[in-house]
């Protein structure tokens, strides 16, 4: 082996290859030892759906973010784990989304996602523009959805817009809107009237609805708000004034349920 040069060499070439590695390896150690290249700088940023140039902490508090960087970032710039960054941000509440990355030579860039709150989710959620439900802990002005499962806040949010579109012409908004088991879909509005729509039709019963309203439905009653109509018939209503709110409700047309 000794008087082969072409082994000789192989060998020559696998020592230094390995020595390299080693010596590399141990120079990597230590670069991802602090205090080598320490993490300085944390740049958040805050968007909102579309806003995507948004800067400012809605929901989410500085002192959330400062607790969360002593407690759960660890390492320096080159051996901090992003993902586990990541995974801390959203879990902070109001966090629908966050993206970490680095920012050479000693930084961190996060993007946080914050919720916009739609509505409520019964009486134990909210129910953010997306159509998803979340939970944290907050006293708001806000629409009150339910559903068969939170499965169906999509559809219902959706469902929500559609309505409150039709509605503009009577300047009434929704302020609770449910999907029944059977998916048929009641809506209460701000006057405090209830509107049952049904299953089938129902943007075409509340269009039907709207554009009677001012000529006909609104002069039955000029003192309060009617309590019930039941937009399920094929020619007309059946209302329930307020006060015979316990009383049989006045009908007009032929009775088809839907």
């Amino acid at each position: 082996m000794w008087n082969n040069h072409h082994a000789l060499d192989l060998l020559a070439k696998i020592l230094f290859a390995l020595v390299a590695i080693a010596v590399l390896y141990a120079i990597s150690l230590q670069l991802i030892k602090p205090p080598l290249f320490p993490i300085k700088e944390i740049n958040v940023q805050v968007v909102q759906g579309a806003k995507k140039d948004e800067t400012e902490l809605h929901n989410i508090t500085h002192e959330q973010i400062e607790q969360l960087v002593r407690n759960e970032i660890e390492g320096n710039f080159i051996s901090v784990n992003l993902t586990e960054v990541r995974e801390a941000f959203a879990k902070l509440p109001w966090v629908r989304d966050a993206r970490v990355n680095r920012k050479w030579p000693h930084g961190l860039n996060v993007i946080l996602e914050e919720h916009q709150a739609l509505a409520y989710w019964g009486s134990h959620a909210l129910v953010n523009t997306y159509g998803e439900v979340f939970r944290v802990s907050v006293e708001m002005d806000l629409p009150v959805f339910t559903g068969p499962n939170e499965a169906s806040a999509h559809e219902v949010a959706l469902q929500y817009a559609r309505f409150n579109k039709i509605l503009v012409p009577l300047q009434q908004h929704i302020a609770e809107i449910n999907l029944t088991p059977r998916y048929a879909w009641r809506i209460q509005l701000n006057t405090g009237t209830i509107l049952e729509l049904g299953r089938n039709e129902v943007e075409e019963r509340l269009t039907r609805y709207v554009s009677v309203y001012n000529h006909s439905i609104a002069r039955l009653n000029q003192q309060e708000p009617l309590a019930y109509v039941d937009l399920r018939y094929p020619n007309g209503f059946a209302i329930r004034m307020p006060e015979v709110m316990q009383h049989v409700p006045r009908k007009s047309g032929t009775r088809r349920e839907t």
